[in-house]
Formats: C-alpha cells, sequence, structure tokens
C-alpha cells in the first residue's frame, strides 16, 4: 500500500491551511528503499539545482506525509530539495517479516539514509525532526556527523525524569515506564504491542479537537502502536555523544508556543547543556505540538528556510 490507497493523511491535510494541502500539482515523489528487509517509504521532492537536502523525521505521533505536508513541500516551493521518511511501524513502510523493530533502528536508518544520500552527491544536509524526531535528529547526528544543522521541534531527552513524567500519558506512567519496560523487554512480552495514546500525552498532539480526533484515527501516526521493545530502546537511549560534547552542527529549536504537551522548558534541559554549536530557537506564535495554525506554519517554513540557508 503507499499513499494513493491510504486516505487518512488527506483527512488530516484538510484541517491544514488551504497553500498546506497537497494537490494533484504539488504531490511528491515516491521512493521505495530497501534496508535489512525493510521497504521504506520515501517522500521527496528531487531537485538538483538546490544547494541543501533536508531529511524529514516524524515522531510517534505522525509519520512522513504528515511532515511533507507542513515542510517538505513548502521548502521543496523554495527551492530546497526534501526527503520525508516513513520509519518502520509507521506510515506506509513495509516492516521485514518478524522484525521487532526499535528506536535504535530508527537512529541507524537515520544515518543510513544521509549515506545513501551522500552516495548520490555530496550537497550538505540538514535534518528536520517533529516531537520525537527532533531528539531523533540530535542522536543522528551523534552517530553520523556527515551533517551540517539539525531543526527540531522539541529536544527532549527521556533519561531526565522530569521529561519522562510530563510528556507520557499522566506522572505515573512516566515514573514507572521507562523502568516496567526494560523489563518486560527482556521477556516474550517484548513483542507486545501498546497504543502510544495510552503510554503517551497523544491527546496533547493538536490542540483543535476535531483535528485531534482525526489524528487519532490515523493507525499508521497518532492512533498507531509500538512494542514494548520499541518503548524500552526509546525511553532508554543512550545517546553516542551527550549534549556537552556535541559539536557536530548548529541546532535549531521550532517551539509551538502553545505546546501542551512538550514545553519549550524540557528541551531547554537538553539545549542548555550544548556549549560547542550554535543554538537559536524560534516561537511559532499560538503553534500546536502538531502545528496546522496557519501563523504558527508560516513561522515555521520561514525559519527552517533561513537556517538551511545558511548552511548552504
Amino acid at each position: 500500500m503507499d499513499y494513493t490507497e491510504q486516505t487518512a493523511w488527506r483527512d488530516i491535510q484538510a484541517h491544514l491551511p488551504a497553500d498546506f494541502q497537497l494537490t494533484p500539482a504539488t504531490m511528491p515523489d515516491t521512493e521505495w528503499w530497501s534496508h535489512n528487509g525493510h521497504r521504506i517509504h520515501l517522500d521527496t521532492y528531487r531537485n538538483p539545482d538546490a544547494k541543501v537536502k533536508v531529511i524529514l523525521f516524524h515522531g510517534v505521533g505522525t509519520n512522513g506525509r504528515q511532515m511533507t505536508t507542513i515542510l517538505g513541500r513548502p521548502l521543496a516551493a523554495r527551492g530546497h530539495e526534501t526527503i520525508a521518511i516513513d520509519m518502520p511501524t509507521y506510515g506506509v513502510t513495509e516492516v521485514a517479516a518478524h522484525a521487532l523493530v526499535t528506536y535504535d533502528d530508527w537512529v541507524q536508518i537515520g544515518s543510513d539514509l544521509i549515506d545513501r544520500e551522500l552516495a548520490r552527491d555530496d550537497r550538505p544536509i540538514v535534518l528536520y525532526g517533529l516531537s520525537a524526531g527532533g531528539m531523533e535528529t540530535f542522536h543522528v547526528a551523534a552517530v553520523n556527523a556527515k551533517v551540517h544543522g539539525i531543526v527540531g521541534m522539541t529536544f527532549l531527552d527521556q533519561r531526565v525524569p522530569q521529561v519522562a513524567r510530563e510528556t507520557a500519558f499522566d506522572p505515573v506512567t512516566g515514573a514507572i515506564g521507562g523502568r516496567l519496560m526494560r523489563l518486560l523487554a527482556r521477556t516474550p512480552l517484548r513483542r507486545l504491542r501498546l497504543p502510544m495514546r495510552l503510554v503517551s500525552k497523544m491527546r496533547a498532539l493538536v490542540n483543535d479537537k476535531a483535528a485531534l480526533r482525526t489524528c487519532l484515527k490515523d493507525k499508521t501516526s497518532a492512533g498507531n502502536s509500538a512494542s514494548v521493545a520499541f518503548l524500552d530502546s526509546y525511553l532508554n537511549y543512550q545517546p553516542a555523544m551527550e549534549p556537552e560534547d556535541f559539536d557536530v552542527c548548529p541546532i535549531l529549536l521550532t517551539q509551538p508556543a502553545a505546546d501542551r504537551w512538550t514545553p519549550k522548558y524540557l528541551s531547554d534541559l537538553v539545549l542548555d547543556r550544548v556549549r560547542k554549536v550554535p543554538v537559536s530557537v524560534v516561537e511559532l506564535e499560538n503553534g500546536s505540538h502538531y502545528p496546522i495554525e496557519e501563523t504558527a506554519l508560516r513561522q515555521m517554513v520561514d525559519a527552517v528556510d533561513a537556517f538551511v540557508a545558511g548552511v548552504g
């Protein structure tokens, strides 16, 4: 199945401003990438004249097509080459038979995608990530330093108790979740899949209630489930580089001002420790965690466009 057959993304994009909605004339190209038995889906806007490539990572409540609508196509319209990936178990990527996907796999896939793109040409690469994808850009850059910038819509270190408590379904889940998943991941229950809306604060993904209901119906994004093994690896991930040592590239945080899931102070717990590279912050007026608000979206596109142009 691909996005021509999957209709949930169309229902979700209907909540976006009109010029952020894909039309037959603005649809991305589809590419399929074989990786360790997975058939990974990529939304691409190839542009050999672009000076920079931007690779877009979704979080645990979105998918690659949702990254394309809010940022991939708008950046492409401004002359950048963009690639939005569906990580295994999300979007329309086909997971290898019997594979037990972990967050470590996501980081490795992100690194391998960088290498894949650099094998095509040597243009600079910038990573963008929404929600959990924000910290994923940091984790990927820490293992593959061939990137020229990272942009996150939050940078969350789930090893920090405050972050775990405030981003989980409730404080109790957050307080015990990491340890419980670590224990269960060592048992046959590691393959058990749990709805993300019951382990995370998915109810705060979008501030508009009608849009939230639409997102939660999508089993390939906000309505998805994750295995115990994935949750263990995500909650307890040990980065290749701590923030104090991060010296790879500049960092931009695009912080939605009305984010009810991950307020800025949670990202500050990571970014305040970064000393070796420039860190900048742009606040998105009235933006939800997954921003669908017109002003926030336009501010985000402007900020990322300027950041990308600065490394080109």
